[in-house]
């Protein structure tokens, strides 16, 4: 009796849900721990309508939305209660997958297709759903397909209801059911338009559930088919124009495109059968149309479709099914329309996030009705093949999960599977570039060029690598290559505008900031980097617009901040550069820009209310804790703070001492003016700022 008791507790569908929810949580627990790669911060951690001083209201209004609002829309409820932790956004997307698993089961009950919770629990814990669970960008993939299951779901219960019969009950109850499919389906596009296949979706399941369809059917499927050809157009148009999908990577025949789309499905079920190796950038195919055996792919994938169209009311009739919905699912990824990421690859995991379902519920079902025979003789074979399939799937989702823990292990993972993976060594390049590991990012850089030189952005990233070394000329000549390959890019203008202010051409760096603006009218940098050079000639009032247009765009940089404050102390508004310095270093105390110029200010304001000796030095020797000794401008200003204190025997010692270091550095104006500071301190008098 216990023992029935059990079994019907382990049967029940709360039971199974719970497990398959708990494992896919186990299963993903890397993940958790995981930060933010590659393009999260164009999607999220530096995007204006999530960071500022855009939002929701651009978010649906704007181009920074993309394509894709309602995930944006996630991204930027979540920053609000969460800011930008990685740990509450990979949560999100593991427990979606996990629900999407939940909503997949039901489905397949809804279609009478067999073995649905071992089907569910496969598509769970497959190792090719990795890329889009553990990658945060791809709450386009777990979103999209939570609300095109429940569509799906909700569809096939409305045509249950008006099949069931004509009352008013039964009419209101198939109205509303559409209606939340018709919404669902609005909310999976504007997650991710790759559900555009749904209404074909829908018209397949309407022949699995009848063996044909009426016009009546037609017309119900009608307002779904609407709204897939406005976003199928407006898909095509922003991959094109906005994401920039034009150009000789795009600029395949109709030949080499069916030869890749061949290609394609072989590949992606392949990745299903046998998942490894899982490479999260996999090599770029060249396609020679001249050659025959080029095609046997496509053919073959036609040949196999057309066949199992032929035998669809036979035994085979479940195989037509999940092979039709795979191809119509992977049909916007195949290569017949422009894709950005064909750059790097025409394959990708994250690609086959919907489509796998097809393939995997079918192997759920040839399971469950092998073991429907078997288990007359073996009742316990069932569990133990079906845990330790499960559980073999779910150790290669956990061991591939931690691929995804930080961008560096990503990049290095990457290449160790694909060594000619030029976007992984440049993106690592500039990964470690930020880490300070100079000569290994030039290494990398320099590798990525060796695979693909008319590559601008490692151009770019190699000329900064060189800046940080020291070698100017090097990194000029790495700018101006990137820009002869690629004219409008804006950073290596940006960044070639930076290296010709450090020496001095001040109007051709104004130039090329200006270019950078012109091509990209919210670039924070170019604004920042022009007000520099603005300061310099100075042009303050010039300089303090741009610098505000710049925390417009970026209103948490603690640099802009602590660079309008000094472009508001040069121009003699004190008020608003202590405001500015203190929020800049509430937000960055470690920069040591900053508490040197609160110091500066809190010694020599003209002011009196604003001064403060004491926080003065306090700030000046936190300073020169993050710089060191050899510093003349934080020695200077510390001799400034000791003095307001009225310390003179330490300012004039510390005034010496950034004198000696001015004179070594040969930096003969700030000597010049430690001179000056010297004859106040030498006479027991403060320095104070000019008022302007």
């Amino acid at each position: 009796m216990k023992l029935e008791w059990w079994r019907k507790i382990w049967t029940s569908a709360w039971a199974r849900g719970a497990l398959v929810v708990l494992w896919t949580v186990a299963v993903y627990l890397p993940v958790l721990h995981g930060g933010f790669i590659w393009d999260d911060d164009q999607h999220l951690t530096e995007n204006p309508c999530i960071v500022g001083p855009l939002g929701f209201k651009e978010i649906w209004t704007s181009s920074h939305a993309f394509y894709y609002p309602l995930v944006l829309t996630s991204f930027w409820v979540l920053h609000k209660f969460v800011g930008l932790n990685p740990l509450p956004y990979h949560l999100l997307n593991v427990l979606l997958h996990a629900g999407s698993a939940l909503v997949l089961c039901r489905v397949l009950q809804q279609l009478r297709v067999r073995g649905a919770w071992l089907a569910a629990a496969l598509w769970a814990l497959h190792p090719v759903m990795v890329q889009s669970v553990a990658w945060i960008t791809e709450l386009k993939n777990t979103q999209s397909c939570w609300f095109y299951l429940l569509s799906i779901l909700f569809f096939l219960k409305a045509d249950e209801s008006n099949s069931r019969g004509s009352g008013a009950t039964s009419k209101t109850r198939w109205r509303w059911r559409l209606g939340l499919s018709l919404l669902f389906f609005a909310m999976a596009i504007t997650s991710k338009p790759s559900t555009v296949m749904l209404p074909a979706v829908l018209t397949l399941c309407l022949w699995w559930r009848r063996g044909r369809l009426g016009w009546r059917d037609l017309a119900v499927l009608a307002p779904f088919f609407l709204i897939s050809a406005g976003a199928s157009s407006w898909t095509i148009w922003e991959q094109k124009f906005h994401s920039g999908a034009i150009g000789e990577e795009w600029g395949q025949t109709p030949l080499e495109r069916l030869a890749i789309a061949g290609r394609d499905v072989w590949f992606y079920l392949g990745k299903l059968i046998w998942p490894h190796p899982l490479i999260f950038i996999y090599p770029r195919w060249k396609i020679d149309a001249t050659q025959l055996s080029t095609f046997v792919a496509p053919l073959a994938a036609i040949a196999g479709l057309f066949c199992l169209w032929w035998k669809r009311n036979s035994r085979l009739r479940p195989f037509f099914f999940a092979g039709a919905y795979f191809l119509v699912s992977l049909l916007p990824v195949l290569g017949f329309f422009d894709v950005y990421f064909f750059r790097y690859a025409f394959v990708s995991d994250h690609f086959q996030y919907l489509a796998s379902i097809g393939p995997i519920a079918l192997a759920g079902a040839g399971v469950a009705t092998a073991f429907d025979v078997i288990k007359r003789r073996n009742r316990f074979l069932e569990p133990v093949f079906c845990g330790l399939l499960l559980s073999t799937l779910g150790l290669l989702s956990w061991w591939q999960s931690a691929t995804y823990s930080d961008a560096e292990t990503l990049y290095r993972t990457t290449i160790e599977r694909n060594r000619d993976c030029w976007m992984a060594h440049n993106n690592l390049g500039d990964e470690l570039l930020q880490k300070g590991r100079v000569d290994e990012a030039i290494a990398h850089c320099q590798r990525s060029l060796e695979i693909e030189p008319g590559h601008a952005e490692a151009h770019c990233n190699l000329g900064n690598a060189w800046l940080q070394k020291g070698d100017v000329a090097k990194a000029i000549g790495c700018y101006e290559k990137a820009l002869e390959i690629k004219p409008n890019y804006a950073e290596a203008h940006c960044n070639l505008g930076t290296v010709l202010l450090q020496k001095g051409q001040m109007d051709e760096a104004i130039s090329h900031f200006q270019k950078a603006l012109n091509i990209k009218s919210d670039y924070a940098k170019a604004y920042t980097t022009i007000g520099l050079a603005l300061m310099k000639k100075g042009r303050v009032d010039e300089a303090i617009a741009h610098y505000q247009r710049a925390l417009e765009i970026k209103p948490g940089s603690a640099e802009v901040l602590n660079n309008l404050g000094t472009a508001f102390l040069r121009g003699g508004q004190t008020d608003q550069a202590f405001a500015h310095f203190r929020k800049a270093m509430e937000i960055q105390p470690s920069n040591e820009a900053i508490p040197n110029n609160l110091a500066w200010l809190l010694a020599t304001s003209p002011d009196a209310s604003q001064r403060n000796g004491i926080k003065a030095v306090e700030f000046a020797q936190q300073t020169i804790e993050l710089t060191g000794e050899n510093d003349p401008s934080s020695l200077d200003t510390l001799a400034a703070a000791f003095a307001e204190s009225g310390d003179y025997e330490r300012a004039l010692e510390a005034a010496t001492h950034a004198l000696e270091r001015a004179k070594s550095a040969n930096d003969k104006d700030l000597a010049a003016q430690i001179e000056q500071r010297l004859e106040l301190y030498r006479h027991q008098q403060p320095y104070r700022q000019p008022v302007k």
